[in-house]
């Protein structure tokens, strides 16, 4: 297994205020649709209460029963507000991590893949941790929820950006693939993969850890592609990730498999790892390299459907810990990849 370097300048200082914002903004926007549905169950049953028996109330007994406009107006409030301070805080985050050291250049980049996802695969793994991870990952379940929701709004602003000037921003686009490269530390650790026993750090950063994620930054997107590219053309991916992953989104949940519901290869796979590690601490080395490639490829349509990359994604499993053209994990030194 390689052996990874610990570099101080991996993991840039990001200021506190800057992930508040974040996450208080990832609060407010949901809050403005629980005011919502709020209103709308308050509608509801007024107008159920008044009709008894077939009979309709004439509209001026009906007025009562309006949604009243000062929940709409803030649910509207709470909205604009948490979509501001989320960009606000996410642009932050996302300049804090550009011009980290960390973020430089790499040489030979335009000669590797534009996405790559690695895992060193484990040597030494607890016989039972795993079946307490889910609770172990609860402090970043909470986080990455919140994170979800900035990363949807940023990419819906980035989105907006493309269509106008075929560029993503650069300190969105930064933040975005700190949020998927710690969703995917996550997901290593626990049910993605149960890789390694290494506790994920709570970092926008690049810190010294099994698995790593990086994404190449292009210079210029297709201003049409973003229309269509995160629904219609995604739908294929969606339905085989589906059966493959659990998931059919951008993997942000704790498990890194994004809304993974029921049974799924994935989860049967990782079940049997778990098992085959509790009875002879033995992870299979077969299993784990399908177990990369399933989410190497949930990874690369989470790139494509997040407006990162024009590139679509190929049905292929690229199985095995390290991408194909990816050096070792002691080789990366940058954040994300410079922009080609």
């Amino acid at each position: 297994m390689t052996t990874m370097a610990h570099s101080p300048n991996r993991t840039p200082a990001v200021p506190p205020s800057m992930v508040v914002l974040v996450m208080v903004g990832a609060v407010m926007v949901t809050s403005s649709g629980a005011v919502v549905a709020l209103a709308g169950m308050s509608l509801d049953l007024g107008l159920r209460g008044t009709v008894q028996e077939g009979y309709v109330a004439p509209p001026s007994t009906l007025s009562w029963a309006t949604p009243p406009v000062g929940a709409v107006l803030a649910a509207l409030a709470l909205l604009l507000g948490g979509i501001v301070l989320i960009l606000v805080g996410a642009t932050g985050i996302g300049r804090r991590l550009l011009t980290s050291p960390s973020t430089s250049p790499i040489h030979d980049a335009r000669q590797r893949p534009a996405v790559l996802l690695t895992g060193e695969p484990p040597e030494h793994l607890s016989r039972g941790l795993w079946l307490v991870k889910w609770i172990l990952v609860i402090p970043h379940a909470v986080v990455l929820i919140g994170l979800g929701i900035a990363f949807g709004v940023t990419t819906i602003a980035a989105g907006i950006v493309i269509v106008v000037s075929g560029r993503y921003p650069a300190p969105l686009f930064a933040f975005n693939v700190s949020v998927l490269r710690w969703s995917w530390r996550v997901g290593f650790y626990a049910y993605s993969a149960l890789g390694t026993d290494v506790y994920p750090p709570f970092s926008f950063g690049r810190p010294a850890y099994p698995a790593d994620l990086e994404i190449r930054r292009p210079e210029r997107l297709s201003r049409g592609l973003v229309l269509v590219k995160w629904w219609l053309l995604a739908v294929p991916h969606y339905v085989l990730l589906a059966a493959l992953t659990g998931g059919t989104g951008i993997p942000l949940s704790a498990s890194g498999t994004g809304d993974s519901r029921g049974l799924s290869v994935l989860t049967v796979l990782v079940l049997v790892a778990g098992f085959m590690v509790l009875f002879t601490r033995h992870y299979p080395s077969g299993t784990f390299d399908f177990v990369m490639g399933a989410n190497r490829w949930a990874y690369r349509v989470a790139a494509y459907v997040g407006l990162m990359r024009d590139e679509y994604p190929p049905f292929r499993l690229d199985q095995g810990p390290h991408d194909p053209g990816a050096p070792a994990l002691a080789d990366r030194t940058s954040t994300t990849l410079p922009a080609e």
